[in-house]
């Protein structure tokens, strides 16, 4: 991936159709859960920030894509992220086995619960 990427779009432009196809879904599945939350270029990824701190990023490797929703968020579903390959805060995912909407917007609320008992 090429550095000095502005916008989620260039980002997502320059993937493979099967892999921008799966991480444009998961994008619009997190826009769904959190509709104020804005979108931004985070380390190189595409992330989300909500009340101007940053809450999720999602991107792709060579092998996979990858959704960071944290540590917490992954730990409060690890029984629905058996089929995934997970690590502290990342969830590894096949372009052909995306997350679901529903489990995605499980996983943007414990997120947002979590950063919102630290402050």
């Amino acid at each position: 991936m090429k550095k000095g990427l502005q916008t989620v779009d260039e980002y997502l432009a320059a993937l493979s159709d099967d892999k921008r196809t799966a991480l444009e879904k998961l994008r619009k599945n997190i826009k769904a859960a959190v509709p104020k939350a804005e979108e931004c270029i985070s380390y190189q990824l595409p992330a989300f920030r909500l009340d101007g701190k940053f809450l999720v990023a999602f991107g792709a490797a060579a092998k996979h894509c990858a959704f960071y929703p944290g540590a917490y968020a992954i730990e409060a579903h690890r029984n629905e992220l058996k089929g995934y390959e997970t690590s502290k805060g990342t969830i590894r995912f096949q372009s052909d086995k995306p997350l679901s909407a529903a489990l995605v917007r499980r996983l943007v609320k414990a997120r947002i619960a979590d950063s919102r008992g630290r402050e």
